[in-house]
């Protein structure tokens, strides 16, 4: 038995983005994706029509055209004499690299399958067909449609044709169901993998709805991949101001321990945030700041934190957007106390929190659900502690018994091992990066750091966690393959924004097997 996962009915653009770039990072390219796509509406057609029957295929310059470029073809080779391809725009400015694949093996198909390239309104050549299939655009499509693309819709909508949408009728917003100044008409609407919500809104334009299997593999849902990364990445404007990408305080650090929440903190300031407040015992603050002068420091009283700082750390919660508290606490009485009263306060405050490590294992005496996100990252040691029960080895088990702590809890788990679990009460996702190398100690502390960063930028609790476990393991294999096993926690931070900027730089298939 699975643990429960993304099985809604519907899927958003966002996600379908995320699941077509883990496909392929998981070796299930775009070109099969679109070939699939593509022979599902000939398919469609020929079902319901004889092959006497003419068809005009509008198609974008994107993906969604490229799915109509595979359609002529194949309804050619079903035996479809006369398959005509309107081209709206310049075949020189397809960019989409499986589309331009498809439309460079229709060139030498132009005795049978005729194509007309349209780049402009005036040239969208007047046809007849008893059958239009709109491939035009997408479920991406955000705005209102310009020329000539509306042009083109306000044609097909004209022609006495029976009209076959792909994916999603052009000038329909796949989330919403909002037309987007005009949309097509279509008889029949045939999109992939799953419904997607905007169709289920706009009836009037979808006309029948079909579903198609284009071959992703309910299991590539649950596999955290590059696309989970584009999901929790946040744009940055030109004219974005310092605050714009979130303030985080970390709290953690002792007498003993003042590298953990350094690591914390310097990994999030990798991930794009603009401040990290560092708060620590007065002695362990001033050694981070000596660390680095990126580090803001919050000096409080005593070797330990304690219940008395609170009054020092209330101001800062006011100010920033998450936190991060846990990492080398150390777990005396009175700092057991200040996490569960710092709890209380940070969820007062409404403010997303990140327990990891000593924070997590104080939070295992007094544990309650709460109303603001909570990300909860243990191996399985910690996880023990917290719930005290053992995890079962078996991944399939494992996940199901995280994601039940999940939903009892409110939280969103990270289980931190070979293969990281992450769950919250409606989803899992396994997550494949990472190396033996990094059994280093610190590592867990970085993660803490992206994830951290990514919860200051306002990213929802799960993507982040997920985003966050994929990017600390694959810039941990960066590191080993430049050094070997032999990597420090330091290290694995300089890769965060590489892998943050390019998660598919390398396209390393990391098998479902394991690390």
């Amino acid at each position: 038995m699975q643990p429960k996962t993304q099985k809604n009915t519907f899927i958003s653009s966002r996600e379908m983005r995320a699941l077509e770039t883990n496909a392929e990072y998981y070796g299930i390219t775009l070109l099969q994706l679109m070939e699939n796509a593509g022979r599902n509406i000939a398919q469609e057609v020929t079902a319901r029509f004889s092959k006497e029957k003419t068809v005009a295929v509008f198609c974008g310059l994107g993906g969604n055209g490229g799915d109509g470029f595979v359609a002529a073809r194949h309804l050619l080779a079903a035996g479809f004499n006369s398959v005509t391809v309107i081209l709206v725009g310049r075949g020189r400015d397809i960019s989409h690299e499986a589309a331009l694949k498809n439309w460079l093996a229709l060139q030498s198909l132009q005795q049978k399958i005729p194509i007309c390239e349209a780049p402009d309104s005036l040239t969208i050549p007047e046809v007849s067909a008893d059958i239009v299939v709109d491939a035009l655009l997408g479920t991406g499509t955000k705005g209102r449609l310009k020329p000539p693309i509306s042009q083109a819709v306000e044609q097909i909508n004209a022609m006495d044709a029976f009209k076959v949408a792909v994916d999603v009728p052009t000038g329909i917003d796949s989330d919403t169901g909002e037309v987007l100044g005009t949309a097509v008409k279509a008889d029949l609407t045939v999109t992939f993998h799953k419904a997607k919500a905007g169709l289920d809104k706009a009836t009037e334009h979808v006309g029948e709805p079909i579903v198609a299997d284009i071959g992703l593999p309910e299991e590539i849902e649950r596999f955290a991949g590059p696309g989970d990364v584009y999901l929790a990445k946040k744009p940055r404007s030109p004219t974005a101001h310092k605050g714009d990408f979130g303030r985080l305080l970390v709290i953690g650090g002792s007498e003993v321990f003042s590298g953990a929440p350094t690591l914390v903190a310097l990994a999030a300031l990798r991930t794009g945030v603009d401040v990290v407040y560092l708060a620590a015992p007065a002695k362990t603050a001033y050694a981070i700041s000596s660390m680095s002068p990126d580090l803001i420091t919050i000096k409080l009283d005593g070797d330990n934190l304690n219940p008395r700082n609170m009054d020092a750390l209330k101001p800062y919660l006011g100010m920033v957007d998450a936190v991060v508290m846990g990492p080398g606490l150390g777990l005396n009485a009175e700092t057991i106390e200040f996490v569960n009263v710092c709890v209380a306060e940070v969820e007062k405050a409404g403010k997303p929190l990140l327990l990891d490590a000593d924070g997590l294992k104080a939070f295992g005496k007094f544990k309650r659900p709460l109303s603001i996100p909570l990300i909860l990252t243990p191996h399985a040691g910690e996880y023990a502690i917290l719930t005290g029960e053992t995890l079962p080895e078996n991944i399939e088990e494992r996940a199901l018994a995280v994601q039940k702590t999940a939903k009892k809890l409110g939280a969103t788990i990270l289980l931190k091992g070979k293969v990281d679990v992450i769950c919250d009460a409606e989803r899992a996702k396994l997550n494949f990066t990472g190396n033996p190398g990094m059994t280093v100690g610190g590592t867990g502390d970085v993660l803490s750091g992206v994830v951290g960063g990514l919860l200051a930028q306002k990213v929802d609790a799960f993507e982040a966690a997920v985003a966050g476990a994929f990017v600390n393991g694959a810039a941990g294999d960066f590191v080993a393959d430049e050094i070997g096993f032999h990597l420090v926690a330091t290290d694995i931070i300089e890769w965060i924004p590489r892998v943050l900027d390019d998660p598919m730089c390398h396209l390393k298939v990391r098998k479902p097997s394991g690390k």
